[in-house]
């Protein structure tokens, strides 16, 4: 059972294994672990998707682990994306205007790499590009799960002393 534990996304991504020195604190912590995971899962293949495909949430997904160092993620992410009309968004060098998701591409940027500098004028942006009240959370949530994962995988990594 915690074998199944150590190949949750979050702990394979941060090289944690049940004789590791965070292992042990991954298995105290195995509730948490787990409800990250039911996490990873609702947010990246939800019920009720809304506009973003499991496969356009995979490229976003992607491209935010990107922005943010952790090519572990990327690589696991990528290999949810099973549309290639996706694909080309996962790639941080592409701004969405062939897709047509130039205002999402650069919301969903600014969010993963500046979120500090993120205004109300960008959820405007967003709406001008005729995009739903509850699509705009999804893409919230999903950049906010994001956030916390990858938080998660570097403290793991320190608890285990690699950089």
């Amino acid at each position: 059972m915690s074998g199944e534990l150590f190949d949750m996304t979050a702990i394979a991504a941060s090289g944690v294994t049940e004789t590791s020195p965070a292992g042990a604190a991954v298995l105290r912590r195995e509730k948490v672990m787990r409800q990250t995971q039911a996490a990873e899962d609702a947010v990246l293949a939800p019920e009720k998707p809304g506009a973003w495909s499991a496969s356009v949430r995979a490229a976003f997904a992607v491209r935010i682990a990107r922005l943010n160092g952790n090519d572990a993620l990327a690589e696991h992410y990528a290999d949810r994306i099973t549309d290639d009309t996706a694909s080309p968004l996962a790639d941080p060098a592409n701004d969405g205007s062939a897709q047509g998701l130039a205002a999402v591409v650069a919301f969903m940027d600014k969010v993963a790499a500046h979120t500090r500098e993120v205004r109300a004028e960008d959820i405007d942006a967003l709406k001008s590009a005729g995009i739903a009240d509850a699509d705009i959370v999804r893409l919230a949530e999903l950049n906010a799960f994001l956030a916390y994962q990858i938080r998660l995988i570097a403290g793991l990594k320190l608890m285990q002393g690699a950089k």
